[in-house]
Order: C-alpha cells, then sequence, then structure tokens
C-alpha cells in the first residue's frame, strides 16, 4: 500500500507542477508578446538596418558596413561620445554626492520626517515637458530665479544654456531634479545597516565622520555601486530633456548620443545610419558597466552571514 500511496503523491505533485507551470505561462505570455513585437523585434531588425541605407519613403537598399565606416570617420559622432561622457561623469557624480546627501538627512530621526521625505520625492513624478520648462525659467539668463539668487550677493550669473562653456554644466546641474527614486534606494540601505556596528564603534572611540567613513561608506557601496551604474547608463541613454531645452545647441555643445542618433534617424531620415549609431551606444553601454564592475573589486564591500 505505502508504495502505490507514493505513485498517487508522485502523481498529484507531477499534476499540480504542471497546472502550475500552465497558471506561470499564462500570466507571463502578455509580457512575453509584448517584448517579441516591440522589444526583441526591433531591436533584431535594427541590426539588419544599420546595414542598409533606408530613408523611411522608399525600400531599404543594402549598403554592407558604409554606415559603420561612415560612423568611424563623422567628426559630429566622436563629439557627441565626448559630450556624453561629460554629462554622464558630471551627472553621475554630482547626482551620488546630491542625493546619498540627502538621504543621510532625511534618514536622521527628525519631527515631520515624512512630510520632507515625500517633498523630496514628489519631483520625481513630474512629467519631462514639465521639468524642462520649469528649468528653462530657473536658468533664464534674465529674471531665472539661479541668477537673481547670485545678484543678490553681487554675482552676475552666466546666460547658462545660451553659452558653449556653461549649457552642459547646466544641463548636470538639472540632472540631479527628480532623483527621487534614488534616494529612496539610498533610503532602504542606510535603514538595513545593523546599529550593533555604529555602537561597536562608538564604544571604540570613532567620531562621526569615522563611523561615516568606515561604517556608513562602506556598508552603503553595493548600493551606491548599483546608483553609479545605473545612472551611467540612463545618463548615456539621455536625450528627452535636452532635446527640449537646447536641441543640442549652442553649437552642438550639448549634442549627446541619443539626440545625434534621434536627430539622424527623424530629422534627416537616415533610419541605416541611426540604427548603427544606435548599436555603437549599446556596445558604449557594454564597456562603460564592465569597466565598473571592473573597479567595483576595489571599493564595494558585501556582507556575507555566517
Amino acid at each position: 500500500m505505502s508504495a502505490i500511496a507514493a505513485r498517487h503523491s508522485r502523481r498529484a505533485r507531477s499534476s499540480l507542477a504542471r497546472r502550475e507551470a500552465r497558471r506561470f505561462h499564462l500570466f507571463v505570455s502578455p509580457w512575453l508578446i509584448g517584448f517579441v513585437f516591440f522589444g526583441g523585434g526591433p531591436i533584431l531588425a535594427s541590426i539588419a538596418i544599420s546595414f542598409t541605407d533606408w530613408n523611411l519613403l522608399s525600400s531599404p537598399t543594402w549598403a554592407g558596413l558604409a554606415n559603420y565606416e561612415k560612423m568611424a570617420a563623422d567628426p559630429e559622432f566622436w563629439d557627441a561620445v565626448g559630450n556624453t561622457f561629460y554629462y554622464g561623469v558630471g551627472a553621475v557624480s554630482l547626482g551620488v554626492l546630491f542625493t546619498f546627501g540627502l538621504a543621510l538627512l532625511l534618514n536622521q530621526p527628525l519631527r515631520f520626517q515624512g512630510l520632507f521625505r515625500t517633498v523630496m520625492y514628489l519631483p520625481s513624478v513630474v512629467s519631462g515637458v514639465a521639468t524642462a520648462l520649469l528649468w528653462l525659467n530657473i536658468l533664464h539668463p534674465d529674471y531665472g530665479l539661479i541668477n537673481k539668487l547670485l545678484a543678490l550677493v553681487g554675482v552676475e550669473g552666466p546666460p547658462w544654456l545660451g553659452s558653449t562653456e556653461w549649457a552642459m554644466p547646466a544641463l548636470i546641474l538639472m540632472s540631479v531634479w527628480g532623483a527621487g527614486n534614488t534616494i529612496v534606494i539610498y533610503l532602504a540601505g542606510l535603514q538595513g545597516i545593523p546599529a550593533t556596528l555604529y555602537e561597536a564603534a562608538e564604544i571604540d572611540g570613532a567620531g562621526w565622520w569615522r563611523r561615516f567613513w568606515s561604517v556608513t561608506v562602506p556598508m552603503m557601496s553595493p548600493v551606491i555601486f548599483f546608483n553609479v551604474v545605473t545612472g551611467f547608463i540612463a545618463s548615456i541613454q539621455a536625450y528627452t530633456l535636452i532635446l527640449i531645452m537646447t536641441e543640442g545647441g549652442p553649437a552642438n555643445a550639448t549634442m549627446v548620443l541619443g539626440l545625434y542618433i534621434y536627430r539622424q534617424a527623424f530629422v534627416f531620415f537616415d533610419m541605416g545610419y541611426a540604427a548603427a549609431l544606435s548599436w555603437a551606444m549599446f556596445l558604449i553601454v557594454i564597456v562603460v558597466t564592465l569597466v565598473q564592475f571592473g573597479l567595483a573589486r576595489r571599493w564595494v564591500h558585501y556582507e556575507f552571514a555566517g
């Protein structure tokens, strides 16, 4: 009887597993269908398009490696790559300092803590167009808020978006706006640090700076690393706000790679070249990410239990 019962039990578990597998595939199928038709399909199609000459109005013609050869000899492409790294390094560096500092402040046990956290998060839910219009007014050289504040202390503000020197720093400054999601991630990491580590450091006579540098930073290094990687990926692909605010100007000073791809595709209708540029961006993202993972071994510390 025990053998028969065991066989019935195995059959029941097998039937249950099949039902669960069917439910899994049923629930995941909308995402899979969406990815195939709106994600994976276009990605594969872009590979073929990158080897063609296609203006959207006529049938694509085979061009071989012409688009990639054009890219290698295109000075505007290399300028866009340089601007992209300028923007990425500046935005990520300023973003880490700003958002981590805010998270440290918002983690303090103060009155109205929930209100402060809500206020810091609100900009992240504002649409991109509204954010661009807001910062166009903040950065206006004549009546902008920043130059008005500088004038109060006797400093003449720069023309910001109208200057080839100040346009990119202005965009980098704007990039910290709407960083509520990053702040939430830092807050979650800070609240996960065991209080016993701070107590042990305090018993050893460590001051607030030593506790911060020897406990907070090492324990938060995986979170910082995550935000740095995702921040670089986002900055390399950035173009929406830059398109609205500067359109790549003045004199292509803010022409980043994402905006350059957009212009090639939807202004000049050179879809083959735009597809090749997109794959160049993909390669840049991969290389930058791999470099960051290689460097992470030197400064990222993971806590293992047991």
